[in-house]
């Protein structure tokens, strides 16, 4: 039999109530590993712990990330639960339809901002202690092509969140490689998920077909996750064949 590729290890997955997050979840305890979600939304995060409690342990705790207080009694509710946080998935994010800059306002720019880097800032920075005293830990980005490249779909203020996400990443990845810290990044093309509600445009069922799926990106996500200490993969793009890149 074929051993599990995050067993005895453990996760707290942002976002976990839906979409990437959720098939996230999903594949870390197939593959073995003891898993906490957390977002916003009680209801959803409830409705996939009973999906996937047959599955393994995992269990959740709702959240506003953008609250720093919050995101700090998260960490150590999640901690007390699972042990210890091995592997954290800096997932959770939102966009909105009047993204165009021309469209933005100081509020919208400051909630998307807030939504998609402050919040891995947080979780990244309550975390860390605890890796850095194991030396060992494993840091992963969910950030988007639209923060690799500029393009019409997601908009300034959102690609510029998710390019700071990047350098968060790279630049802890830099500070702390000889304390056993891992550091990755995942840019992900367009994903068939909940996200696409916010479109300024409504998404064709036919291009949905032809898009990555959530468990494509969870894939991406074990994979980097499941190497072992020696190996570091600081970024890594997926996209859906029929998406451009350049």
């Amino acid at each position: 039999m074929n051993k599990l590729r995050l067993e005895n290890r453990t996760a707290l997955i942002t976002g976990g109530g839906s979409g990437i997050g959720k098939a996230t979840a999903e594949l870390f305890l197939r593959e073995g590993a003891a898993v906490v979600i957390t977002g916003r939304d009680e209801a959803k995060l409830r409705t996939a712990c009973s999906e996937f409690s047959s599955l393994g342990r995992i269990s959740y705790r709702p959240c506003d990330l953008t609250h720093c207080e919050q995101v700090r009694d998260l960490i150590t509710w999640a901690t007390r639960e699972l042990g210890r946080i091995d592997i954290l998935v800096n997932n959770a994010g939102a966009n909105i339809k009047r993204r165009a800059m021309r469209e933005l306002t100081p509020e919208s720019y400051r909630f998307l901002i807030e939504a998609n880097l402050d919040s891995a800032f947080y979780c990244t920075h309550f975390v860390l202690p605890q890796m850095l005293e194991r030396k060992d830990g494993v840091l992963i980005f969910v950030s988007s092509t639209a923060g690799k490249r500029a393009g019409p779909l997601g908009g300034g203020a959102y690609g510029a969140a998710k390019s700071g996400m990047a350098f968060l990443s790279h630049a802890l990845g830099i500070e702390e490689k000889d304390n056993g810290i891992r550091c990755s990044v995942i840019y992900p093309g367009e994903v068939d998920t909940p996200i696409l509600e916010n479109r300024p445009q409504p998404v064709p069922p036919e291009h949905r077909a032809r898009i990555l799926k959530p468990e494509d990106v969870a894939e991406a996500i074990a994979f980097v996750a499941s190497l072992p200490p020696r190996a570091s993969v600081p970024e890594l793009i997926i996209k859906p064949t029929c998406q451009a890149y350049s």
